[in-house]
């Protein structure tokens, strides 16, 4: 495996969930469903991106995330936890990938870091999508 081969999918469902992240309102941020905001959806998802980073792909997260309400601010720490992810698979070596790494959530090898995310991503993009309906 390859950052070349991985990089393109995760792409392709990143550019969707900014896309749907950027088509949002700043109303639409305080819908929710449960404890669950569109806002908190928004930043635990950067934040996760951020965690597995570190945990998993050796990649230091900031000490302090930086606080993120607005739609502007929310879409920056995406960005910025994005370029930090793929920054961090850029690094790995083709071996790295399927070596398993030892975290507070277990055990996963890059290459399945990377499929939990594309799950992660995907699951609170449904999640925003039902709060929308509602």
């Amino acid at each position: 495996m390859s950052v070349e081969t991985v990089l393109p999918i995760w792409n392709a469902l990143r550019e969707r969930f900014t896309k749907m992240a950027s088509g949002l309102t700043e109303e639409q941020l305080d819908m929710s469903i449960g404890e669950s905001s569109v806002r908190s959806l928004l930043y635990h998802t950067a934040e996760v991106e951020y965690m597995f980073a570190d945990w998993y792909l050796g990649k230091s997260m900031p000490a302090e995330l930086p606080k993120a309400t607005t739609l502007p601010e929310l879409l920056h720490i995406l960005n910025a936890s994005d370029e930090q992810l793929k920054q961090a698979l850029s690094e790995l070596t083709e071996e790295q990938w399927h070596i398993p790494v030892e975290s507070k959530m277990g055990a996963s090898t890059p290459l399945e870091v990377v499929g939990r995310l594309m799950y992660h991503a995907g699951i609170h993009s449904g999640q925003i999508a039902l709060i929308k309906k509602q």
